[in-house]
């Protein structure tokens, strides 16, 4: 589109094309190769802003660049997502928070966080999996509710004694 080839892991940070485009550009190719279709979730501006070191101004104007392509739509406090506004957002996913708590209770589960043993905070969550604190505190709970850990107030989270854990981790 603006007569040089994109590499993912290079920003031409002193050229002519400014970095929202670049990066606009490279989801385009992702979506364009078939890597994100149509319903599934464009990365977060926490996701952009992490991958590709951009200020959080400038991953937003990444997805507003998508949208004025006609590439993708924003549904308020859920995401942008890849399509036309009204396209069915893709099945079979999980809310992001789900997720975060599964990958959680296998690092739990594998005894990479022992009992008693704090999981990350909410920073920590938010900064990893490029979340809102929301969407990290969503997941913190989910985790509590199903019996993998508890919480301290103004200590933190710990992981719970194996024979609380749940016994059917369904899916």
């Amino acid at each position: 589109m603006y007569g040089f080839v994109y590499n993912p892991s290079v920003l031409d940070r002193e050229g002519p094309v400014p970095i929202y485009k670049q990066v606009a550009e490279l989801v385009r190719d992702q979506i364009e190769r078939g890597e994100l279709k149509a319903g599934d979730p464009v990365p977060s501006e926490a996701a952009l802003e992490r991958d590709y070191e951009i200020a959080r101004t400038t991953a937003r104007r990444v997805a507003r660049e998508l949208r004025e392509q006609g590439l993708a739509y924003t549904v308020q406090g859920e995401g942008t997502f890849v399509g036309q506004p009204g396209t069915p957002r893709s099945p079979r996913k999980l809310p992001l928070y789900q997720k975060i708590a599964e990958e959680v209770a296998e690092s739990i589960q594998r005894g990479e966080i022992p009992p008693n043993r704090a999981i990350s905070g909410e920073k920590v969550m938010m900064r990893q999996y490029g979340v809102a604190k929301v969407t990290a505190r969503q997941a913190v709970a989910h985790l509590r509710e199903q019996g993998w850990v508890f919480t301290v107030p103004y200590r933190g989270t710990y992981v719970n004694e194996p024979e609380k854990w749940p016994t059917n981790r369904g899916s």
